[in-house]
């Protein structure tokens, strides 16, 4: 394996970059200035919004791309390089599906903040970690946003209790099951392989010189654009059987280990994982 080729490093947040606690470790921040100083590309792709991922990575944050909403959106510094977004006659269609399913709280993924509903005041004590801009609305219907996506919580099994109700969506949406409990609906093209492909159609960087790592369905499309894809240990069935590599946990600094072999060009070990 010859890293020395790699030009850009792209990496999932939740269960891939960020540890159970939600937290970039220290150690990441001292690793990011020597790609910097290689000139590596480094990106953020996450199912997250845009300003939590920023909050997360608030000192990087101008020297970075992130793909924020799963993809819906892409933005470097505040230049917008990717929008998505859901017309308003499928968000109108989709609510009314979802206000059909028992025991899901949807939330409206704007460009500009989330939105709730305002009888969802105790579930926001939730997705503060993942939303810090939102809005409680009484009728969804009444928002005034650009949406990216819908994301849909379920407390117990997104894969379970809500992809069953809306797999019949796939034809002309994308739905993603992004984890234990979300289940997101977006354009077909909202996606995190179309983001990459466009970063590093802007960039002239090949998959050969690109490095993706992840943990959920929702990275599947941005692992498959990667030669050197790899899949965390704690990672969901589907991106361990789809991804090249392997690593160690979140919660082990399995995206450092890796990155720290790549700064030393130093890759005898990685096939051990």
């Amino acid at each position: 394996m010859d890293l020395s080729k790699i030009k850009m490093v792209v990496t999932d947040m939740d269960g891939t970059l960020l540890n159970s606690k939600h937290k970039v470790s220290p150690k990441f921040f001292k690793i990011f200035k020597k790609l910097k100083e290689n000139n590596i590309l480094f990106v953020a792709a996450s199912g997250r919004q845009y300003h939590s991922i920023v909050d997360k990575l608030y000192p990087i944050k101008d020297d970075i791309l992130i793909v924020a909403e799963n993809g819906a959106i892409v933005k470097n510094k505040e230049k917008e390089l990717v929008n998505t977004a859901l017309d308003k006659n499928t968000i109108l269609k989709l609510l009314k599906l979802v206000n059909k399913i028992d025991n899901v709280y949807p939330i409206l993924c704007g460009k500009n903040k989330a939105y709730l509903k305002s009888n969802s005041i105790d579930f926001t004590e939730k997705i503060k970690e993942y939303y810090t801009s939102y809005e409680l609305l009484s009728n969804l219907e009444s928002y005034d946003d650009e949406i990216l996506k819908i994301a849909i919580y379920h407390s117990q099994s997104s894969e379970e209790y809500i992809y069953p109700k809306v797999k019949h969506l796939e034809e002309d949406l994308k739905v993603k099951v992004s984890g234990q409990n979300w289940l997101d609906l977006s354009h077909k093209n909202a996606h995190k392989g179309f983001a990459l492909k466009k970063i590093q159609d802007l960039y002239n960087i090949s998959p050969a010189e690109t490095m993706v790592f992840g943990d959920y369905n929702n990275d599947l499309e941005m692992l498959a654009l990667a030669n050197y894809s790899f899949a965390m240990a704690n990672a969901h069935p589907n991106v361990t059987a789809i991804a090249n590599y392997r690593t160690a946990s979140n919660d082990e600094y399995g995206v450092e280990l890796i990155l720290e072999q790549l700064i030393s060009k130093n890759s005898s070990w990685i096939n051990n994982y």
